[in-house]
C-alpha cells in the first residue's frame, strides 16, 4: 500500500518559492520508499521552511529557531526505529543553530537534515543569511552584504557528517533520489538545497541556478561512497575529493552526493554497546509509570554500580 504523504492544508508560500519543489520531493521520496507514516517524523525550526511539517502527512513538530536539530536528536534517540527528517533554513541551521549543526556531525545520530538555502531570511524581510556572498546586494538590502559566505557542504564535511549532498529545488527528480538515499543512510546526512526566494532575492533566481548547476553523477568516475572495506588511503582520497568539489562555486555549481561514509557507526549503535537492549526495547517503548502515575523505575537499581557508599 502506497501512502499519501501530503496533507490537504493550503500551502501559503510565495508563488515561485523553491519550498514547493522541496516538499514535493520529500513526499515523493517517502511514497517511493513505501514507508509507514507512523514511522516517520518531521521536525522544523522557524522561518518559511518551518511550515514543512504542516504539509507532510506524518508526525511533526514545529519547534524553536535554531533548535530543530537537538529536538530531532531527542526524538531519534528515544526511538531509533523512527526515520527523523529535519527541515530548516540557512539562517536557522547555520546561524543561531550552527552549534547544534556541528555537534550533530560528531554524534551521527541518524537524522536526515535538509537546509533550505536561498541566502536570505525569507520570513523576516530578506536580511542576508550566512550563505550569502560577501558584497552581494539583493533588492531587500539597503547596502551590500558585509559578512563572509559560509559553505554548508564544507562545514558539514568538516563537522563529521557521514553523508553530505546538495540538491536544487527545481530538479525534483534528482532531489527526490538524494532524499531517498539520505533517509536510508544509517548515520546523519545533510542535504544543502539550493532554491530561489522570488520575493527578496533577485540575484540567485531559478534561471541563475539553472545556468550553473551540474550533476556530480554525470561523471561516471565519481564515486563518493566509503565502505568498511576501504583502506584509510582510499577513504582520505574520497574525503579530499568531496572537499574540493565543495569549494566549487560560481559559474559551475555541483549537485548530487559529495560524500557517503558507510564505515562510521551511527550514535544509536554506539549507545547500544553501553545500554543493554537499547535497540530492542527503546526508551520510548519502556514503561516508566503505572496507570495511576507512580514511577516503576527504581533509581537505586538503575544506578547501583555508580553509587558509592
Amino acid at each position: 500500500m502506497v501512502h499519501n504523504f501530503k496533507t490537504d492544508l493550503t500551502v501559503d508560500w510565495c508563488p515561485g518559492c523553491g519550498d514547493f519543489g522541496i516538499v514535493t520531493s520529500i513526499t515523493q521520496a517517502l511514497a517511493e520508499l513505501n514507508l509507514d507514516p507512523r514511522g516517520v517524523v518531521a521536525v522544523s525550526g522557524i522561518g518559511c521552511s518551518g511550515k514543512t511539517p504542516h504539509y507532510l502527512n506524518i508526525a511533526g513538530a514545529h519547534t524553536l529557531h535554531g533548535r530543530s536539530i537537538p529536538y530531532a536528536t531527542g526524538v531519534k534517540l528515544s526511538n531509533p526505529k523512527l526515520k527523523v527528517i529535519v527541515t530548516g533554513g540557512d539562517g536557522d541551521m547555520l546561524s543561531i543553530g550552527a552549534g547544534h549543526f556541528v555537534a550533530e556531525g560528531r554524534r551521527n545520530s541518524g537524522l536526515t537534515i535538509m537546509v533550505y538555502d536561498n541566502e536570505v531570511y525569507g520570513l523576516t524581510k530578506g536580511q542576508a543569511a550566512p550563505t550569502m556572498s560577501l558584497g552581494e546586494q539583493t533588492k531587500s538590502l539597503t547596502k551590500a552584504n558585509i559578512f563572509g559566505k559560509l559553505n554548508p557542504i564544507a562545514l558539514a564535511l568538516s563537522a563529521g557528517y557521514s553523508m553530505v549532498a546538495r540538491g536544487f529545488s527545481f530538479d525534483m527528480k534528482q532531489l527526490k533520489e538524494i532524499i531517498k538515499t539520505a533517509i536510508n543512510h544509517e548515520g546523519s546526512s545533510v542535504i544543502d538545497i539550493l532554491q530561489p526566494c522570488p520575493t527578496y532575492n533577485n540575484i540567485n533566481t531559478m534561471e541563475w541556478y539553472k545556468q550553473r548547476v551540474y550533476k556530480l553523477e554525470d561523471d561516471k568516475s565519481w564515486n563518493p561512497i566509503i565502505t568498511p572495506e576501504d583502506s584509510a588511503e582510499i577513504s582520505g582520497q574520497k574525503f579530499a575529493s568531496a572537499m574540493t568539489k565543495a569549494l566549487e562555486w560560481g559559474d559551475k555549481i555541483p549537485t548530487g552526493i559529495f560524500y557517503q561514509n558507510k564505515a562510521i557507526p551511527p550514535f544509536t549503535k554506539r549507545l547500544a554497546k553501553n545500554v543493554p537492549n537499547y535497540l530492542e526495547v527503546t526508551p520510548a517503548e519502556q514503561r516508566v509509570s503505572t496507570p495511576d502515575g507512580y514511577t516503576v523505575v527504581d533509581p537505586k537499581q538503575t544506578f547501583a554500580d555508580k553509587i558509592i557508599v
